[in-house]
């Protein structure tokens, strides 16, 4: 007999709650492959309901393949419609995760000194919401239809004026692809440039790992350079045909240095040589605390740098909302593999963006958001000094994060594991470097998203659990 109850209080329709009861019922095999089930009068009078929703719910049943109905014999399960023996193989196979190995005696909040994470609690709500509802309101019809692959070109205006005037980047509004973030930027070049005869990726050392594995997902085999505070090294390196020379010139994640002017002349004529092109990922760059930042590379050979930028550092990673600047020669392409690969960023988040910068909040913003940082900034650099009487700074004054070298320290996992069950969770620069061993004293300490407060917490911590490391 099929019994079982409905709920009118349910925001579920009375149709909604049978059929999805019978539907399991079946899949768990208790109503089992070629049984008869009452007709659709009978269990309306059984269940209390009109028989109208039982019809209604068979009816759905029926078209989706779970019953048959045989005239003038009943309504049956049809056969095949069980997944019980599935779900128990699944069980069975399924492996319970692993404790974890905190070794933490208590839960404690953690000062996380991530770098790269703005701080989004000072993200413009209020004058982003009136201008997406604005948005909402006055836009026509058909900006909430298909748009084209390289973005909206109101805000593709807007980044050319910007990036003319603040980064000395040279190019006309066409010449911008609008992508989800730097990441997508950097995964459509290499999906581009990277051929069997090229297939070679020339990186600064230590770099990211999240962009290694951007490249080297693509197809890309990685070939490292070593970096120093000026940034990278370019007569370290080999006599390589790379597809392209990956760098971070106007602050290197993560040493923080500024590539010179000879070293940028030195990549463009290997570039030159080599019959190649130089990626130029231009990151954090806006955030200089002394003098004006650093003008950008592509400004000085527009047909053989692709400069990529973000918005998810001055504004918010949820954004989601890139750029790439592209020599002419590689834009049909490029425009082709961002169609197929996403069709389009969503248009009414760029037409947002470019209202933001076209009424001024978008420099507003930046001014402001470089007083927050170089407070965080200096209260790190004072945390530092007052409980550490030897360690070196390496690195630019800018960006939302700084290397500090400790003589004598190795910052392990021991060490790194004592640091997270005191409360902090910190970044050693040797994770990031792809040939090992030269950065093990190093720790790459972020401070974009961490009050003043937090920072001195966190350094006091640190310094603490270092003092017991050396003396116990």
């Amino acid at each position: 007999m099929l019994l079982f109850q409905v709920d009118r209080s349910e925001d579920k329709t009375l149709t909604q709650q049978v059929y999805e009861e019978i539907r399991w019922r079946i899949l768990e095999n208790v109503l089992k492959e070629n049984e008869k089930i009452p007709s659709s009068r009978e269990l309306a009078k059984t269940i209390g309901v009109s028989r109208n929703i039982v019809l209604e719910a068979y009816h759905q049943l029926e078209s989706e393949g779970y019953i048959h109905i045989k005239q003038r014999s009943g309504t049956f399960i049809a056969s095949g419609t069980s997944i019980s023996h599935l779900r128990k193989k699944d069980l069975q196979n399924t492996k319970q995760p692993a404790p974890t190995d905190n070794k933490c005696s208590s839960k404690k909040n953690i000062i996380d000194f991530k770098a790269g994470n703005p701080a989004m609690d000072h993200f413009p709500r209020k004058v982003w919401g009136k201008i997406v509802k604005e948005v909402c309101i006055d836009v026509p019809d058909s900006l909430f239809g298909y748009q084209d692959e390289s973005g909206n070109e109101e805000l593709k205006e807007e980044l050319a004026s910007y990036l003319e005037t603040t980064r000395g980047v040279v190019c006309v509004p066409d010449q911008i692809v609008i992508t989800s973030g730097a990441t997508q930027a950097l995964s459509l070049i290499t999906k581009i440039l990277v051929t069997e005869e090229k297939d070679s990726v020339i990186v600064e050392d230590p770099v990211t790992d999240e962009m290694r594995q951007i490249f080297l997902h693509n197809g890309a085999t990685i070939i490292p350079v070593d970096t120093d505070v000026q940034g990278i090294i370019p007569s370290n390196i080999p006599q390589a045909k790379p597809s392209f020379v990956f760098v971070i010139p106007s602050h290197q994640f993560p040493l923080g240095g500024t590539l010179s002017i000879q070293r940028r002349i030195e990549l463009i004529n290997f570039a030159e040589k080599q019959n190649c092109y130089i990626v130029e990922d231009d990151y954090d760059s806006e955030f200089t605390y002394e003098g004006s930042p650093v003008r950008s590379m592509q400004g000085l050979a527009p047909e053989k740098v692709i400069y990529v930028g973000t918005f998810s550092k001055i504004l918010a990673p949820a954004l989601r909302i890139g750029y790439v600047v592209l020599p002419h020669e590689l834009l049909s392409d490029f425009r082709k593999l961002k169609w197929y690969t996403d069709r389009h960023n969503s248009s009414l988040e760029q037409i947002v963006l470019a209202r933001f910068m076209k009424e001024g909040h978008f420099l507003k913003h930046i001014r402001n958001m470089k007083r927050i940082y170089q407070r965080r900034r200096t209260a790190l650099v004072n945390s530092l000094e007052k409980y550490f009487d030897h360690f070196t700074i390496i690195g630019e004054n800018t960006g939302m994060h700084l290397v500090v070298e400790f003589p004598v320290i190795q910052f392990d996992k021991k060490l790194l594991q004592q640091l997270y069950c005191e409360g902090i969770k910190v970044y050693p620069v040797e994770e990031y470097a792809i040939n090992k061993g030269n950065h093990s004293n190093k720790l790459l300490l972020g401070y974009g998203s961490l009050r003043e407060e937090e920072i001195e917490e966190g350094v006091s911590i640190l310094f603490n659990v270092i003092s017991k490391c050396k003396h116990p």
